[in-house]
């Protein structure tokens, strides 16, 4: 069975709700500040899974330990599917995230809610350094609010309206989150993929 896994990010909020999600699968949990000379992975794919198999494939490759990574983007059917893989840097390369949100706001200003439609759409991905890479996915459907909320989350939760909950994902509980975002439905299927791993690391 696989005895320790990196993840593959510097996002520290990413960081922390991956190790939740794989927290108790007896995998010890390595992240990348314990290897400070891994590269700085570009994120230069056309699709989510592009980005996340290059990302676990590469931090593999330099740690040589088995390295999970995944890449989110979020679809907006009123802008025609913007800003998709570029979501994390919708509004500049060093965009923060309150950059990105408010850009969102300002091109849907005036859009009626039912024209707001959205979703999540993150690819997991784990890269073992022998065994190839194996993919999982997740989506969650919502409303582009008009204004943020919440203060809990980041990236686009603030503005990303669960109409089921009647709140924004940055009005939920990080244990809350973890039962529905698509980053948790992703891993969920990620979790089964490493509890039936025979690769011995």
């Amino acid at each position: 069975m696989i005895r320790e896994l990196v993840l593959a990010t510097r996002n520290r909020h990413k960081g922390e709700e991956l190790a939740a999600l794989l927290g108790d699968l007896g995998i010890t949990i390595r992240t990348l500040d314990e290897f400070p000379d891994a590269p700085d992975v570009v994120e230069d794919g056309e699709t989510c899974e592009a980005n996340a198999i290059k990302k676990a494939r590469a931090i593999a490759e330099f740690t040589g330990l088995p390295a999970v990574a995944d890449d989110t983007g979020l679809e907006v059917d009123a802008l025609g599917g913007r800003p998709g893989v570029y979501a994390a840097r919708y509004a500049g390369e060093d965009a923060t995230y309150e950059d990105n949100c408010r850009k969102l706001l300002r091109e849907l200003a005036g859009v009626p809610c039912e024209r707001r439609t959205a979703r999540f759409l993150t690819v997991a991905a784990i890269a073992l350094p022998s065994d190839g890479v194996q993919v999982a996915h997740g989506t969650l459907n919502g409303v582009i609010a008009e204004e943020a909320s919440g203060a809990l989350g980041f990236g686009y939760d603030p503005v990303f309206f669960v109409p089921e909950l009647g709140k924004t994902l940055a009005q939920l509980s990080a244990g809350q989150k973890n039962t529905i975002s698509h980053r948790a439905k992703a891993f969920c299927k990620m979790r089964e993929i490493l509890s039936a791993s025979t690769v011995n690391v």
